[in-house]
């Protein structure tokens, strides 16, 4: 059995998204997200984001943790700025709680699950939801898009091993 652990990292809210299955087939999965209030301190906020995922990644034990890598976009360089810090806290919780873990670009994962480097949150919503054959719309999009990174984990780790 393979467990892989997706991570979209946000401020307001962090996407989590996990993946099992047997190298051949999909048997489970599950999704949800870390929200923090915008009224609060940034350090406070940072430390919820990391200790429930430090917490979430002991409990699960995945065999891979794939983390949303960063990027930046020059109309708001403080978005990025703040991004950043989130996923620094996300990776040293991934290191933390001793797992394999990679960084994967968004559009990566775009081309992977949808077959288009350009998809939008709703085309790569259906096309995640399709492939794990859920009935409903997934929501909110950050775990949308764990879901995302998980499969294009497990896609990857499976081939591997």
């Amino acid at each position: 059995m393979i467990k892989v652990v997706g991570i979209d990292p946000g401020l307001a809210g962090t996407g989590i998204g996990v993946v099992q299955g047997n190298r051949r087939d999909i048997l489970g999965y599950s999704f949800g997200t870390i929200a923090t209030e915008a009224k609060d301190p940034i350090h406070f906020r940072l430390h919820k984001i990391y200790s429930k995922m430090l917490e979430f990644l002991c409990e699960q034990k995945p065999d891979y943790v794939i983390i949303e890598d960063i990027y930046s976009l020059e109309k708001f360089p403080e978005s990025g700025i703040m991004l950043g810090k989130v996923s620094g806290v996300l990776l040293l919780a991934a290191y933390n709680a001793g797992l394999n873990m990679e960084e994967i670009p968004v559009r990566e994962v775009k081309k992977i699950i949808s077959g288009n480097g350009n998809a939008d949150k709703d085309q790569m919503e259906r096309a995640i939801r399709n492939q794990l054959n859920h009935d409903r719309p997934i929501r909110p999009f950050h775990a949308s898009d764990a879901l995302g990174l998980a499969l294009t984990g497990y896609y990857r780790y499976k081939n591997m091993l």
